[in-house]
């Protein structure tokens, strides 16, 4: 009885000692991969005539700048940074042409918003997640760019 009484205190005590520790995702684990959405706010996507794509490609060393770009109903891209484990894209350029299918428009418009004002970015195997308080973008992994 008294070995039980120790193996459950000694796993007790052991269980008190795990390492709880958050990994952010950083440019390094981004770079060079081009990601298709999947999901708006927990909702699949209809398909699209092409991919709603994310691609990151190279980081710069010095000033540690990732380039971003992709399409939604208008393609953009612009130079980030990922700190803390959130996406900021100060400069978006973006064309400005207007598409028949509404959720295409306003899917521009939550993502310019979600990139220029930072958002939270989870990476795991094959699925990216770009989160603010009002929106979540799920990708899936679908190749690596130059």
């Amino acid at each position: 009885m008294k070995r039980k009484v120790y193996l459950l205190a000694a796993i007790a005590l052991l269980a008190g000692c795990v390492y709880n520790s958050k990994v952010s995702t950083g440019a390094e684990q981004l770079q060079h991969h081009r990601f298709v959405l999947e999901s708006v706010d927990g909702k699949a996507l209809t398909q699209s005539k092409t991919p709603l794509e994310l691609s990151f490609g190279q980081q710069t060393s010095i000033i540690h700048h990732l380039h971003v770009s992709g399409n939604m109903c208008n393609r953009f891209n612009g130079t980030g940074r990922v700190s803390d484990g959130a996406l900021k894209v100060k400069e978006l350029a973006m064309t400005r042409k207007l598409c028949t299918d509404p959720q295409l428009n306003e899917l521009d418009q939550t993502l310019s918003t979600m990139l220029s004002e930072g958002a939270q970015i989870d990476l795991t195997e094959s699925q990216l997640t770009l989160a603010t308080a009002q929106h979540t973008l799920v990708y899936k992994l679908s190749d690596l760019v130059n």
